[in-house]
């Protein structure tokens, strides 16, 4: 099925991009917003060809709406009563180039997006603030790398007939709590395998998949890479697997927290740095030169994890960017709550991994915080940014590792996205200092419209618990 098995092996440059569109009559281009969705078109390949040395008009309302195509109840600058929504400038990402075997093989390119009037890397651009966070760390002679695990639920579904349910007693894939099953699969074979294929082919190689706990779960590692590729990997893994379910006639949710008596679906991440000897920095290779005061971590490890950790509750606002998210980050859910870390510990923000339990050129670190529902590049954004941070400014870590069953007794993280918001555009928060006041005054005005829409919303539970009695 595929029209070129080896596209990893494809380096696309402006010398051979005709050749390698020379048997196709369209190209598919799409930006990533700032909740995540990718925003694209199709274009004929003289069109395309036209446009990837100058770039082309992409209408600006695409960071001036949310989700569901609403306009900004904020004044942000690309919406609001007085905006014209002018083009932004698109450009072709030529290494961003793949194919989609399951819709016909047609090539696909990213976008960045440029600022119309200073011609500059747009701010509020979730590609460009993760290629921003990777080229600060390659400053200081770092390679980021970083890999996604995501949880979804899959539903016996459609758009339609979630709208005609109201978006409640839906079918399950499978029933019951069924993690790490192999009876599950076998009921949709056709989809776990197809999607395994399809996407290595479109270059979003999963580690490995399987069913997790809860009615039609899965859970998938997206292949570790380097940062830049994985933050795009992660968010393709998202549309694809949406799109995959749909032709196999059910529907995928990211949602972090679809069922109360339920754990959420997270979307851990992990990090790594290569230094410029392509050895992992987070390992100790020389104790006269790495060790620090905790045994097997480095000192950059150390730093980059105290930047995270302080970061930790100004970031928050993008690791959990749905009111939902905060549904999830509860009490005895395995979900963490508090500003906290521990070496091989699943109960903490952070999770430590190395020696002896991982080799030297495995340690990492898992952040544990994120949900599903997570915009990939702007969540590695945040933490890269913040571990560069901890790194250049040599924070010290602001607790101590969670030992056992202990619970963390760190600072408690916001409890809704209104109070992470308040926290990220606090005066001198570090999401400012490594963010940027432009990215953070725009991106809080999106969370806040998000919080406004909430605070209107009237929900079954008032009515279950107010129409009657009151």
């Amino acid at each position: 099925m595929a029209h070129n098995a080896q596209q990893d092996d494809v380096v696309v440059t402006r010398d051979n991009i005709h050749h390698l569109l020379n048997n196709d009559n369209k190209v598919k281009v799409a930006v990533v917003d700032t909740d995540g969705v990718l925003r694209g078109k199709v274009m004929h390949k003289d069109k395309f060809l036209q446009i990837i040395d100058d770039g082309f008009g992409f209408c600006s309302v695409v960071f001036g709406w949310d989700i569901l195509d609403k306009l900004y109840s904020t004044d942000v600058e690309f919406g609001g009563d007085d905006c014209q929504y002018p083009d932004l400038l698109a450009k072709v990402d030529l290494n961003s180039y793949r194919r989609i075997p399951w819709e016909r093989n047609i090539p696909f390119f990213f976008l960045y997006l440029v600022h119309p009037t200073t011609n500059e890397p747009l701010y509020c651009c979730p590609r460009t603030c993760l290629k921003q966070a990777v080229d600060d760390l390659k400053g200081i002679g770092f390679t980021a790398l970083s890999g996604v695990e995501f949880e979804f639920f899959c539903f016996k579904e459609s758009a339609s007939s979630v709208v005609e349910k109201g978006h409640t007693n839906l079918s399950p894939l499978t029933v019951g709590m069924c993690g790490y099953s192999l009876l599950r699969p076998s009921q949709n074979q056709d989809f776990y395998y197809n999607a395994f294929d399809w996407l290595k082919e479109f270059k979003v190689d999963m580690e490995s998949w399987h069913t997790e706990t809860g009615p039609g779960v899965f859970e998938a590692a997206i292949a570790y890479r380097e940062a830049q590729e994985s933050g795009d990997r992660a968010t393709l893994f998202k549309t694809s697997m949406k799109q995959i379910a749909l032709q196999h006639g059910f529907l995928a949710s990211f949602m972090a927290k679809p069922y109360q008596d339920m754990p959420g679906c997270s979307g851990h991440m992990h990090f790594s740095l290569k230094n410029k000897d392509g050895k992992n920095a987070f390992a100790i290779w020389d104790e006269a030169v790495d060790q620090s005061h905790i045994p097997n971590m480095s000192i950059t490890m150390v730093r980059f994890l105290a930047g995270v950790l302080h970061g930790l509750p100004s970031i928050l606002a993008i690791l959990a960017p749905t009111i939902n998210s905060y549904k999830r980050l509860v009490e005895n859910y395995w979900a963490p709550v508090c500003v906290s870390w521990g070496i091989e510990n699943r109960l903490g923000a952070v999770r430590v991994i190395v020696p002896p339990t991982s080799s030297k050129n495995a340690a990492r670190l898992e952040m544990r915080v994120s949900g599903a529902d997570i915009n990939p590049h702007l969540a590695m954004a945040a933490v890269l940014k913040c571990g560069y941070w901890g790194i250049k400014s040599k924070q010290d870590l602001p607790v101590e590792a969670m030992v056992g069953s202990v619970q963390p007794m760190g600072q408690r993280l916001p409890r809704t996205l209104q109070e992470a918001v308040v926290a990220m555009e606090a005066e001198g928060s570090v999401a400012r200092t490594v963010l940027g006041d432009a990215f953070v005054n725009h991106y809080a005005k999106t969370r806040h419209h998000e919080w406004n829409q909430w605070q209107n919303a009237v929900t079954d539970y008032e009515r279950r618990r107010y129409m009657e009695l009151v």
